[in-house]
């Protein structure tokens, strides 16, 4: 059976390669920061010479060929139909909804009395974890 050495053999090509890299780009990207550039001569304009204006002939509106008028013929007249008449709807009776039973009566209850919260009382110092600090020098 074979044996996968996948992960194994990634790891150490990994380390290698980041260690290659060790700091090549920082130090040619400072190198181009540093460099100066050959500053290149101005080129004289060049002026183009104006091209000729296109100078289209009018056009002509097309001419549409006349159509001889048709006539239609006459629609023969047909006598009104009668209305049918359609037979009444029957009614619907709908059933009575059955009469509730009346709820019972219930008796009010009193209302709950809640406690009422104790309260602290403003002179009490307060606990802390650091010392004291007197107001008086020594």
């Amino acid at each position: 059976m074979t044996r996968h050495h996948g992960p194994s053999t990634l790891f150490p090509l990994l380390l290698v390669t980041l260690f290659l890299m060790n700091g090549k780009e920082v130090l040619a990207s400072r190198h181009l920061l540093e460099t100066t550039l050959p500053t290149l001569p101005e080129l004289p304009k060049v002026e183009l010479p104006p091209l000729p204006k296109a100078e289209l002939p009018p056009l002509q509106e097309p001419k549409l060929p006349t159509l001889p008028k048709t006539e239609l013929p006459k629609v023969p007249d047909f006598p009104a139909l009668e209305k049918p008449e359609l037979p009444p709807l029957p009614k619907l009776e709908t059933p009575k909804l059955p009469e509730l039973p009346p709820l019972p009566h219930l008796p009010e209850l009193p209302k709950p009395t809640l406690p009422t919260m104790p309260t602290l009382a403003k002179d009490i110092p307060f606990p802390s974890l650091s010392p004291s600090r007197s107001t008086t020098s020594p």
